[in-house]
């Protein structure tokens, strides 16, 4: 039987600061190939029920911090493959929220071209998904030496401030027929259980008082019944079962996660100092990737 798993808040840096350099910036993905011919007149086997990619396949952009850089492969071949998106992932490791603000680039490890408004002009998004896991011992210069450990509410005030100036740049930016914001929301935070817990009412709260979205993928990181309980392993889902390899102990019907020494990421190779997309099959990626695809694309769907 494993330990429990117990961490103090400077690991918890060094985790998520052990993917920090910043990445090369936005990463354009290749267009999707074009889709097969479906089965022929004379097939007698019923084709499975998938439901149809919408018209005008949308635009997406992906902005995030370490999370969002090993989720971002995965997350364009989900988008590409359910809806022939137009997808460009740029996220930076060690980031948090005002680092994609306009205004802070001399604090930042975000460069200028790479805010989230500039990104927003040049590209013209019809989404903009957000993950940010909160960054909150201070790391980025634009947090100016605030923390959570340090003080809770000053680090929640500062932290909400800065949600509403990145929503108001990137509405700013798109214009009249601007980009949907859709927030995702973190898995359980084994550091700070409370912490995780506000940082997704106050997405919420945002995204509900500005008409955007929320894809809770942190619940399909969750136990069943416990969403904000942390877990290194997780029963196998039928999409794992089905494929080799994501289903990491199929003699007990559970997937892992997290690797032993890493409770944060969801990448199933060690975190390296060059940042970069998660090299591996790692459960914990595809089922948030596969919630945010499937918010989004229920969105587009209904449009």
């Amino acid at each position: 039987m494993r330990k429990p798993w117990i961490v103090p808040v400077v690991l918890a840096a060094a985790l998520l600061g052990g993917c920090t350099d910043p990445s090369s910036g936005p990463e354009a993905r290749p267009a999707p190939a074009a889709h097969s011919p479906g089965p022929s007149a004379t097939t007698r086997q019923p084709a499975p029920a998938v439901p149809a990619p919408p018209a005008a396949p949308p635009t997406v952009l992906y902005l995030g911090d370490s999370l969002a850089t090993e989720n971002q492969r995965v997350l364009g071949d989900e988008l590409r493959e359910q809806l022939r998106a137009d997808y460009t992932g740029a996220p930076y490791s060690g980031t948090t929220v005002c680092d994609f603000l306009e205004g802070s680039a001399g604090r930042s490890l975000v460069p200028a071209s790479d805010k989230a408004a500039a990104l927003v002009r040049r590209l013209r998004p019809d989404y903009v998904v957000l993950q940010f896991w909160g960054n909150s011992w201070g790391y980025t210069p634009c947090m100016d030496g605030i923390t959570y450990d340090g003080s809770p509410e000053r680090y929640f005030e500062r932290y909400a401030a800065d949600v509403r100036r990145l929503t108001d740049q990137i509405r700013s930016a798109g214009g009249r027929n601007g980009p949907r914001i859709v927030w995702v929301l973190q898995g359980p935070d084994p550091v700070t259980p409370e912490r995780v817990r506000r940082v997704n009412a106050l997405y919420e709260r945002r995204a509900a008082g500005s008409g955007d979205l929320v894809a809770d993928a942190g619940a399909a990181v969750s136990p069943a019944g416990a969403r904000y309980t942390w877990a290194q392993y997780l029963p196998c889902d039928a999409y794992e079962r089905a494929r080799p390899g994501h289903c990491t102990e199929p003699g007990r019907d559970r997937t892992a996660l997290h690797l032993d020494e890493d409770p944060l990421h969801f990448c199933l190779a060690p975190t390296t100092s060059e940042p970069r997309p998660c090299p591996v099959p790692s459960p914990g990626i595809r089922r948030i990737a596969r919630e945010i695809t499937r918010v989004i694309a229920g969105h587009v769907r209904a449009g």
